[in-house]
């Protein structure tokens, strides 16, 4: 009998849906993790789904064919060079006849390069400025790239200026060019110089067609450091880029396709990548592999298996002739390659992104040289573009987690962290009154060390006895991390860190208590140091124990309120006067109720807060008013506490939000600037009226600039 087939060996693969014509050169993200994002690109032969690479296809040397990619390897798009098929005229009449995807026999998306590098490689390219465009857009490609001006990093600085300027010159005669289909890269100059990138994204991201701007924007000018392996410049270029380039617009690293590279490069915010490195290594007997470049020759067993390479052997690998052993390395390098992303995609979604890129750093020592640069840029920031682009990682970040926290020497700087330590520094106060009425001020900070989490469970007898000794009395908790008010015990991730159980009895230093003490405003109080114990000693506190926890979970949620809400701590104490709650089997509050009625719950995956309808139309009743439209400018505000965000939205899009609609990218007029990802947020009409609640899925200047995705996940509308 003969065996049949797998049918998934040799099924073939759809080719891809073009888009709607409305969504063309559209951008959408459907998941962010700080700067790092899951992306859609519309385009006229289907979506491309970023973060990804676009592996380069020599017209004249095929070391994998297209349809291949297409069909084995799902690869989505690829990239080839519009300078190299109009030189050649057996690639430039059949393109020019039947089409670009003919000519590779490739469905998915292709994107073009213009000339510019074999400029920088060769010299001079013999075709103009419009040309060039011209010729991609007649021969159907669906991305192509303006012939811009390479700066190299050994240009002087008036060089790269011209470089900059120049490019930004041609803009608006290669976006003409272009016509209304062809979507266009506006590459984005500026050698070393931090400004002049930022200069350079600024002028490109406002640069204007008849029909649309660039599409994409990739940082050009990076191949030099790459093979140098100069990777802190490489990612000051690119923090400097972002902090101009349009937020709706997907950004290229341009020529950078090693995977050990990708999960930096993702976490700050780069979505596309290209490379001939898959094909080129494996031409020089070299394998790509997530941790670094290893050769053949050096090999008797493989470090990284693939599907390729899984049925052979390194020594008869070598064994092959030249042109078979570097087919099946290259087939290797592209299914390594793709296997990074993928696991770099899976991160985003999982909020894990940066630890990814943490363990990724460890591989080479330059690596890990610019992963520490980076981290003193998130935990120092100063002025300038990159210092901007920092600080909007840190805020466009989801400070909480629904999954535990790997502990690491760099967990400190970790973007989600430094924005939750940040929220806690600014927003959480002193409590204005104690459990036993009195409203006198603070007698004395206690520290409470020695357990892991649940502390509900392992200290909420040392917070109770503390408490009844002095009820003026704040208590904190030594954490790993650091030491957060008890109130906070069920935040994540502070609560959920995985780490060895040595560091839960290991006491902070008396230097790391002063500097946290000092930003919660506290380093005036005498400090005691409590064990944790999970019931009081003694009889310590018993007779009082009620009021005690029923006044830490008022504290809680007055804390979580002004934290995650930005509400006025002392409206927060107003609408909590009175508040009762409804606790689990597993001791922690599940709805909490301010007077009859249901208003909010903590939420089980991460401590946050959940809003019901009631509870929004608290929260708004604080500040029945519309915010800024995006015309009048996106500030942030002065106070510490400006309430609750809002989200300003259009007329036509009220019945449906107002039902319980999500809200729609591009129906938004203003934002709130202190919109937090992942937080509860009010959607508003133009007198705010109250149209609906739900949490924010962008940042105030992501709703700026964004015309598809979802902009608010609604929870509930208040027009049923």
């Amino acid at each position: 009998m003969t065996a049949r087939p797998c049918p998934l060996l040799v099924s073939k693969r759809p080719d891809p849906e073009p888009c709607r014509p409305q969504d063309l050169g559209k951008f959408e993200v459907t998941v962010r993790d700080g700067a790092a994002r899951l992306g859609r690109l519309h385009t006229r032969h289907g979506v491309l789904d970023t973060p990804m690479l676009l592996p380069v296809i020599n017209p004249n040397i095929r070391t994998i064919e297209p349809r291949e990619m297409w069909e084995k390897y799902r690869v989505n798009g690829l990239i080839t060079n519009s300078y190299v098929t109009w030189k050649h005229e057996r690639l430039r009449e059949p393109a020019l006849a039947d089409g670009i995807h003919a000519l590779l026999d490739y469905p998915g998306v292709i994107v073009t390069d213009s000339g510019t590098f074999q400029s920088y490689v060769y010299g001079d390219v013999e075709v103009g400025v419009e040309e060039i465009v011209e010729f991609q857009r007649d021969i159907g490609v669906d991305v192509g790239t303006m012939l811009d001006v390479f700066g190299r990093p050994d240009m002087s600085r008036e060089e790269i200026e011209h470089a900059v300027e120049e490019t930004a010159a041609r803009a608006p005669a290669s976006l003409a060019a272009a016509g209304e289909n062809l979507l266009l890269n506006g590459p984005v100059q500026g050698g070393l110089h931090e400004d002049l990138r930022a200069q350079a994204g600024r002028l490109m991201g406002d640069a204007e067609g008849p029909h649309r701007g660039f599409a994409v924007h990739p940082i050009g000018g990076i191949v030099p450091l790459m093979e140098q392996q100069r990777y802190r410049e490489l990612f000051e270029i690119l923090l400097a880029a972002r902090a101009t380039i349009p937020p709706n617009r997907p950004i290229h690293l341009f020529g950078c396709g090693h995977p050990i590279l990708f999960p930096l490069s993702i976490a700050l915010g780069t979505d596309l990548f290209d490379s001939a490195a898959y094909a080129l290594f494996a031409r020089d007997d070299r394998l790509l592999t997530p941790t670094g470049t290893v050769k053949l020759g050096e090999l008797t067993e493989w470090p990284t298996h693939s599907t390729a390479l899984f049925p052979h052997t390194p020594a008869e690998v070598r064994s092959m002739e030249r042109d078979e052993r570097s087919t099946l390395l290259a087939h290797h390098n592209l299914e390594v390659t793709q296997a990074e992303l993928a696991r770099c995609r899976e991160a985003v979604r999982k909020g894990t992104i940066w630890r990814l890129a943490e363990q990724r750093s460890h591989a080479s020592p330059r690596l890990r040289e610019a992963f520490e640069w980076v981290l003193e840029q998130l935990e120092e920031t100063e002025e300038g573009p990159v210092g901007e682009s920092a600080l909007r990682t840190i805020a466009s970040t989801d400070p909480v987690r629904g999954s535990s926290e790997q502990f690491s020497d760099d967990i400190d700087g970790r973007p989600h962290l430094l924005h939750l330590n940040a929220l806690l520094a600014m927003r959480w106060r002193r409590p204005g009154s104690w459990w036993d009425g009195s409203t006198d001020k603070a007698e004395r900070v206690v520290i409470l060390t020695g357990a892991a989490p649940p502390w509900r469970d392992s200290a909420l007898g040392s917070a109770v006895a503390a408490l009844a000794e002095e009820p003026r009395t704040i208590v904190l908790i030594s954490t790993p991390v650091g030491l957060i008010p008890f109130t906070l015990e069920d935040v994540s991730p502070w609560c959920h860190i995985d780490c060895a159980d040595s560091l839960w009895q290991m006491m902070l230093d008396e230097e790391e208590i002063d500097v946290w003490l000092d930003d919660l405003d506290l380093a005036d109080l005498p400090l005691d140091i409590h064990i944790c114990q999970p019931d009081p000693e003694g009889e310590a506190g018993a007779e009082n124990r009620a009021a005690i926890r029923q006044w830490i979970d008022r504290c809680a949620i007055v804390d979580k309120l002004s934290l995650f809400c930005a509400i006025p701590p002392s409206a927060a104490c107003e609408l909590t006067e009175g508040m009762t709650a409804r606790r689990s089997r597993t001791d922690r509050m599940v709805n909490v109720n301010f007077g009859e009625q249901h208003c909010l719950s903590p939420r089980l995956p991460d401590g946050a807060l959940s809003l019901t309808l009631a509870g929004a139309r608290r929260l708004h009743a604080l500040n029945p008013t519309p915010p800024t439209t995006f015309d009048e400018g996106v500030t942030p505000s002065e106070s510490d506490h400006p309430g609750i965000p809002r989200v300003l939205l259009m007329d036509d899009a009220i019945p449906f939000v107002g039902q319980g609609r999500n809200v729609i990218q591009g129906f938004v007029l203003g934002a709130d600037a202190h919109l937090i990802v992942g937080q509860p947020c009010l959607v508003v009409d133009s007198q705010g009226n109250l149209v609906a609640h739900g949490t924010a899925n962008a940042t105030a200047d992501d709703m700026a600039f964004f015309t598809k995705g979802i902009a608010v996940k609604v929870r509930d509308g208040a027009m049923k």
